[in-house]
């Protein structure tokens, strides 16, 4: 058993980790930081010298605002284990900056233009389309990496056979978790039902044709909702209903111009509601 003398009180070892007494005991309360040994009597709270690093590296990650199960976690673990932990809290940290950044360079654009941005709606009609697409289920935060995996499998599916762009998004009407997604090309020619849907993972999917309304966005992907937006609103205005799937042409992306510069072309179907065509 370790002599009393080995132990420090909590106002000392708070002092030589440059922490407050307040901070240790709420690592306590935590489950984060027991101390070495509590006094039955006296309930005082005596730590040991060598818990100073884990005190400190507790300290370092809670202003850094990573969670307290990921501390506990970290501090638990061996030294591989402890750099996987902490490499994923890194990238959630950045993912999370990339999204405040997005929503940072909407919040400038609807600031520069003095409210939501104009654009041109236009009514007009779409051909009968059909599609070769794959497939995914994602939540509102997942779209554009899961619609960036979608692209991928696409073009490696369509490797070989001809197809016509651009490449098409679906989308549905309202955003939620477990919804449906789909990218999609139309191949050159007349294909064949066997033609495409022979390749592992493709699927065909058939647009119908009709009265539509779109408009085009510049810019990231990350400001579609201002086209979404005016889009939408015209199509109420209008007395329409909007149909399933929503759709993004993908007319110039990524790896082909800035992100300032890229071009979509949103397009839904719509249809008369009953009061306006009653």
């Amino acid at each position: 058993m370790r002599d009393q003398d080995d132990f420090l009180t909590i106002g000392r070892f708070a002092r030589l980790c440059r922490l407050s007494v307040k901070q240790l005991r709420h690592y306590d309360d935590s489950g984060l930081l027991p101390p070495a040994r509590v006094d039955p009597a006296t309930g005082y709270r005596y730590y040991a010298p060598a818990q100073a690093r884990d005190a400190l590296t507790v300290a370092l990650l809670r202003e850094l605002d990573v969670p307290l199960a990921v501390i506990a976690a970290t501090l638990a673990a061996g030294e591989p284990e402890r750099a996987r932990l902490l490499r994923a809290e890194r990238d959630r940290v950045a993912e999370r900056i990339s999204r405040d950044r997005a929503r940072l360079e909407l919040l400038e654009r609807l600031a520069d233009g003095g409210g939501l941005p104009g654009y041109e709606i236009i009514l007009g009609r779409e051909p009968r389309r059909r599609l070769a697409v794959v497939r995914a289920v994602a939540g509102p935060g997942e779209l554009a990496e899961r619609t960036g995996a979608c692209v991928g499998r696409l073009l490696a599916g369509l490797d070989g056979t001809p197809w016509r762009p651009p490449l098409w998004g679906l989308f549905p009407l309202d955003l939620g978790e477990g919804m449906r997604i789909a990218v999609g090309a139309e191949t050159a020619g007349a294909a064949g039902a066997g033609e495409v849907a022979a390749v592992a993972g493709l699927e065909w999917e058939v647009l119908p044709g009709g009265p539509v309304v779109e408009t085009v966005h510049h810019g990231p992907y990350a400001q579609l909702p201002l086209a979404y937006n005016a889009l939408m609103a015209a199509v109420h205005e209008r007395g329409l209903r909007p149909l399933a799937p929503v759709r993004e042409a993908y007319l110039v992306g990524p790896g082909e111009a800035p992100a300032e510069e890229w071009t979509t072309r949103l397009v839904v179907r719509v249809e008369e509601t009953a009061e306006v065509g009653a």
